[in-house]
């Protein structure tokens, strides 16, 4: 944490150094339109030169797959819907209540492209930020964000950011995403931190280009096991000797987990042929991406619980699993007008997956490690046909102890311009996460070697959706699961992977439409799910969905920016995913309903210049509805609370 307040002093330094070679250009600023403070160094004019104006559009944000944006100051609804801890729409997704705590998942997306199992502890990857969450840029002038919300009891959360080029040629960045809280409850502090550095380079001829990053993520929260439950009557009783949520006595207060991880990432592309004309365009390069990943999960715990059942020591109880990961991708691209955008790539991918010693049972031998190689071959093509867009992507592993496929088309239409239409297909194959293979802990009953027992995941799923602001954008997907693999408690209540023997079906439709009137708006989401052959293995909500009644307009001679309104949450009861500390997972479960309980938020939402302002009462409705309010049984969900928060743009 202290890494976190040192970078956020650097950044305010740097921002108020420059702050202090401003122009007049303050109401073209207003206007959205920037000072270009670096064309100088661009362009060797002389000092005495009228500097040039950037737009908005020339911040530019490039993503992992080279989709092209730019930075967007302005305050929508949907930003709303963002302004939280993951920094995105978490309409399927229900929180624990402690900010940085996990997710419960109330729908479930099957579409995949990987052909190598996952690292574990997947209720701890929400925050984990991937090679594809990571983007690059290109601005005139140095740019920054602040990013700050309130958390719960003595705690803050805030998302630095910095990104300059100094030339045209070279950019880069650097970005830290801290939390703090020490939560309602006792024993549930959280304390993350997330750090950013990517850097891009192109040669002035455009033949040369690379693209970096480094991150370091480091995520540690307390675990308690949840409430007893002796407890949960007095929860949802509702008196007020409860209301103090810090009087309840947790499962237990001796354990806490946490993933780190750092990864380095490399990719070079050299252009062999790049020619263009009035007709026609020809373009032939390489390309090497090289990224090495080291992360690991660990639990630890004072003293052992019964909880998780008999264990092999009863002190200093310490899991620790680590997973080394090294990819390296050569590439070929061949772009031409009338064939299409067509890419070969060969990827070898070595893997180290385990734990240092070997574990006996009374039955079986626990291996200590999974190591091995991969290499696979796949290939990737876009090509437009008038209204058309195609894009596909196939990979296949040839060698190596992990088999592994997919194929993953996408066919767009454009109907007129208010109306897109899109059609997906995703088939793929792939062994289950490396914690279902293998797993060593303390607890006797958590250590199982299953990578010559597990088969391959297979799924199948198809996807249409229809995107149009006049008429609705509605997403149906149908997803066919063979060997479908989970964690659940078996007869003996111990906590195990399971691979489900019969094919599920899954079905989604998903729509979405807001409806307009003055200055008034009512944006509404709404899905439908069904699993069939599968109703007590994959466990899901039939409806969730998200009613925001809200008010817009421009204030004090149009200074200001201001949307207010109300947020309604809200899904069917089902049998809710229980969580499990220890492996940082959820378990299905079939004994306890939880659901049909609303989540009313009330907000009030202002922009001035390029800071957006966040106000919001939080489940506002907590003691009128009752409290049977849960994000998974014996976790209770939040109770009404007012957090403020900003999003904080510079231009310099």
């Amino acid at each position: 944490m202290k890494n976190f307040f040192y970078f956020f002093t650097f950044l305010l330094f740097c921002q108020s150094f420059n702050a202090q070679n401003l122009t007049d250009a303050t109401q073209l600023k207003r206007q959205g339109v920037i000072n270009d403070t670096t064309n100088n160094t661009f362009n060797n004019r002389p000092s005495n030169t009228p500097k040039k104006l950037a737009k908005i559009e020339q911040y530019k944000i490039v993503s992992f797959k080279n989709d092209t944006t730019f930075v967007d100051t302005t305050l929508s609804i949907k930003k709303d819907y963002k302004f939280n801890y993951l920094r995105e729409d978490n309409f399927n997704l229900i929180q624990f209540s402690n900010v940085g705590q996990t997710y419960n998942t109330l729908s479930e997306d099957f579409s995949n492209t990987e052909t190598s199992p996952l690292f574990g502890a997947r209720a701890r990857h929400f925050n984990y930020m991937e090679v594809s969450d990571i983007n690059y840029y290109q601005v005139p002038t140095p740019l920054t964000e602040l990013f700050y919300k309130t958390a719960f009891s003595q705690g803050q959360l805030l998302d630095a950011f910095f990104t300059v080029n100094t030339s045209k040629q070279f950019n880069l960045s650097l970005a830290y995403k801290g939390l703090r809280s020490l939560g309602k409850y006792q024993h549930i502090l959280t304390s993350t931190g997330n750090f950013r550095f990517t850097s891009n380079y192109v040669t002035k001829n455009n033949k040369y280009s690379a693209r970096a990053h480094i991150v370091m993520q480091d995520l540690l929260n307390q675990e308690n096991g949840g409430l007893t439950d002796a407890d949960i009557d007095n929860f949802e009783s509702g008196a007020p000797e409860f209301i103090d949520r810090s009087v309840f006595n947790p499962n237990f207060e001796n354990a806490e987990n946490i993933l780190e991880g750092k990864r380095f990432f490399l990719e070079q592309k050299f252009n062999i042929i790049n020619s263009k004309d009035s007709l026609s365009y020809n373009s032939l390069s390489i390309g090497n991406i090289i990224s090495f990943e080291d992360k690991y999960y660990q639990f630890k715990q004072t003293i052992s619980d019964d909880f998780f059942g008999d264990a092999f020591r009863s002190n200093d109880l310490d899991d620790k699993v680590t997973l080394e990961n090294l990819v390296t991708k050569a590439y070929l691209n061949f772009n031409n007008n009338t064939i299409g955008d067509l890419t070969f790539n060969l990827e070898y991918n070595k893997y180290n997956y385990g734990y240092n010693s070997v574990i006996i049972l009374q039955d079986q031998v626990i291996k200590s490690r999974l190591k091995g190689e991969v290499l696979s071959i796949g290939g990737v093509y876009r090509k437009s046909f008038g209204n058309f867009n195609l894009s596909s992507e196939a990979a296949l592993n040839i060698i190596g102890d992990f088999k592994g496929n997919f194929i993953d088309v996408n066919v767009g239409y454009k109907i007129n311009e208010d109306v897109l239409f899109n059609g997906t297909l995703n088939l793929n194959s792939t062994m289950p996460n490396y914690n279902y293979l293998l797993y060593q802990s303390d607890y006797i009953n958590y250590n199982w070697d299953n990578s010559n027992i597990f088969k391959n995941i297979n799924t199948k799923q198809i996807a249409v959706s229809l995107q149009s602001n006049k008429l609705a954008n509605i997403t149906l997907d149908y997803t066919n699961i063979d060997n479908y693999t989970y964690f659940t408690k078996n007869s003996d209540n111990q906590v195990k992977p399971f691979q489900h023997q019969t094919t599920i079906n899954y079905l989604r439709v998903k729509a979405n439409k807001e409806f307009s009137y003055g200055k008034f708006a009512l944006d509404n989401t709404i899905m439908y799910q069904q699993v069939i052959n599968g109703e007590h293995v994959l466990n899901v909500p039939q409806i969730i969905s998200r009613n925001t009644l809200y008010f817009s307009d421009h204030l004090f001679k149009n200074a200001m920016f201001l949307q207010t309104g109300i947020t309604l949450n809200y899904f069917t009861e089902y049998n809710m995913n229980s969580y499990d500390p220890l492996l940082a997972e959820f378990y299905t479960q079939n004994e306890i309903k939880i659901g049909a309980f609303p989540r009313l938020d009330f907000f009030i939402n202002a922009k001035i210049r390029q800071t957006r302002i966040y106000l919001k009462a939080e489940h506002f409705n907590s003691s009128l509805t009752g409290y049977n309010y849960y994000s998974a049984p014996n976790y209770p969900y939040r109770d009404f609370t007012v957090r403020f928060g900003i999003v904080w743009n510079f231009f310099l």
